[in-house]
């Protein structure tokens, strides 16, 4: 088995990265890579990515969004966490999370930590998850790749994951939201996690009867960079792709209160209908009007409002103010 070194912890050249191993590089074995992620929310082929965060915090803190090849439920990366990616060639069909989750159960147990395969993608100490597991299939080969929880910020997985059911009605897979726990509070002795990568490395060469590494070359590098920067840093992949929803929204402003009800397709704004105690002088369907087919991003629908000036509908009101009651 190869394994492939990457240093990077950039969210979005590390999903192209994947994306190439599994759809387009000159790999003829099996091959493993143990990496890192700055803080980030991976979400699931099939989710809708607003639905599955808190858009709020996940601005204020700086934390990355980024969709993954694979379905499932949203994950949190950070420095305190590491991910595991097997690229195998395969044969038949069907998911075999557990022979994938093996390794990882092994070194744990060797450790002196009772952890154990559950449910359908998870491992867990003491029925708390601190790995979930997904898997992508194309053609002759089967991408598996997972988290491990070892020192991660707990309050930032549970804040960054946790959206405002009450303003998002979302069709897509939601994810399903469990106890979690980082493997060092489970520890009978300390361990860096750089020491327990290089055992799990050293585990899984064992297994595969040799230790052979390699980097990736510089044409492979570029193959994946211009697979960052025209699909996985995007807008329209990171949050374009989910599926339609429904949002509803309400603020009070010093000109009266006012309520949004909005129809989001592929993140883009499909309808949209006020209400509220405010007065108008203008046509309210010209405000509506403004932001359809807009983005449902700060940036764009403030702009959109502001080509308009909503003060000439709804004297008072200012294309900001609207922009803070359509997204947080």
């Amino acid at each position: 088995m190869l394994r492939i070194i990457n240093p990077s912890d950039d969210p979005y050249f590390n999903m192209a990265m994947e994306d190439y191993l599994v759809h387009t590089a000159d790999i003829t074995e099996d091959i493993f890579m143990l990496w890192q992620n700055r803080p980030t929310v991976v979400v699931g082929r099939h989710q809708n990515s607003s639905a599955e965060i808190n858009l709020p915090y996940v601005r204020e803190n700086n934390i990355a969004v980024v969709r993954r090849l694979s379905g499932g439920g949203a994950v949190y990366h950070d420095q305190g966490n590491l991910n595991f990616t097997f690229v195998s060639r395969i044969q038949g069909r069907g998911f075999d999370f557990a022979a994938f989750t093996m390794p990882v159960i092994e070194v744990l147990r060797q450790l002196g930590v009772a952890a154990e395969y559950a449910g359908r993608n998870d491992i867990v100490i003491a029925g708390r998850k601190f790995s979930g597991n997904a898997q992508y299939r194309f053609k002759d080969r089967l991408m598996h790749h997972g988290t491990i929880l070892w020192d991660s910020n707990l309050e930032d997985v549970a804040q960054a994951l946790q959206p405002d059911e009450c303003k998002t009605v979302a069709r897509g897979i939601a994810s399903v939201r469990s106890r979690v726990t980082n493997i060092s509070e489970h520890l009978p002795r300390f361990m860096t996690l750089k020491d327990f990568t290089q055992l799990l490395a050293e585990h899984l060469f064992r297994h595969s009867g040799e230790k052979r590494e390699r980097e990736f070359s510089g044409q492979e590098l570029n193959a994946i960079g211009e697979l960052r920067a025209k699909k996985y840093s995007t807008w329209e992949w990171n949050y374009g792709q989910s599926p339609q929803y429904t949002q509803r929204r309400k603020a009070q402003f010093p000109w009266g209160s006012m309520e949004a009800f909005l129809l989001v397709e592929q993140g883009k704004v499909a309808q949209c209908r006020y209400c509220g105690d405010f007065f108008n002088i203008g046509h309210l369907s010209d405000l509506e009007a403004a932001i359809i087919n807009q983005p449902l991003q700060p940036e764009a629908i403030t702009a959109a409002l502001q080509s308009l000036d909503p003060g000439t509908i709804i004297p008072g009101a200012t294309a900001e103010q609207i922009a803070s009651l359509l997204i947080d």
